[in-house]
């Protein structure tokens, strides 16, 4: 944690100049205890730019292959992402999220399961995932909508970040625990990032 904080310190103030990242209900984040972030999914650089923005480490899922690099291993475990294998369902990324959440930390996890580069958010596939976490661990979910322009992140193109208001477990309507209910808890929080209103009138221009 630490070195986690160091890394932070030395890269917040850059990462925030480069993306000129504005940021909108901060005091939504929940100071201690485990919640499941949820944001949308347009770049790679999203987990970082939510890194800095956040005051408390974010626990993000990471592809696997990037783990086989020797020096970005090292580097990204520093940052507290784990593995997770893309394009099929990884029972042991789940295991691991459940068990940080478990033991309190804030886990980082995208409802669309990848990023779609220049699109739409609500034109997406949305992944049930997300559904299954929330419920297995027992948390609420902070929804925490990313946008800007043409929904493509460049340096010095303005980064919006909205946090939303936490959703509480109980709005999830899980009951049985099937992947119907999953799919369906994961819609409505990714329907609660979509609605995330602006209240930036800059931000109005990016439409």
């Amino acid at each position: 944690m630490k070195l986690y904080a160091f890394l932070k310190k030395l890269v917040q103030g850059f990462i925030k100049f480069l993306f000129r990242i504005e940021v909108q209900g901060e005091e939504n984040i929940p100071k201690e205890g485990a919640v499941l972030v949820c944001p949308n999914h347009i770049s790679n650089w999203d987990p970082i730019v939510l890194g800095v923005v956040f005051d408390r480490q974010i626990r993000f899922m990471a592809k696997a292959s990037l783990f086989k690099i020797p020096l970005l291993n090292a580097l990204i475990r520093t940052l507290g992402a784990f593995p997770v294998k893309r394009g099929a369902a990884d029972p042991s990324a789940i295991k691991t999220a459940i068990k940080l959440l478990g033991e309190g930390d804030a886990v980082g996890m995208f409802p669309q399961g990848t990023r779609y580069i220049g699109t739409e958010p609500g034109n997406t596939e949305v992944k049930s995932g997300v559904g299954m976490v929330a419920h297995r661990a027992n948390v609420d979910v902070l929804p925490v909508q990313i946008k800007t322009k043409n929904y493509r992140i460049l340096p010095f193109r303005k980064v919006y970040i909205k946090i939303g208001d936490c959703i509480p477990n109980s709005e999830l309507g899980i009951e049985n625990g099937t992947r119907d209910e999953y799919t369906n808890a994961s819609r409505y929080i990714f329907g609660k990032i979509l609605d995330l209103a602006t209240e930036n009138s800059e931000e109005e221009t990016l439409k």
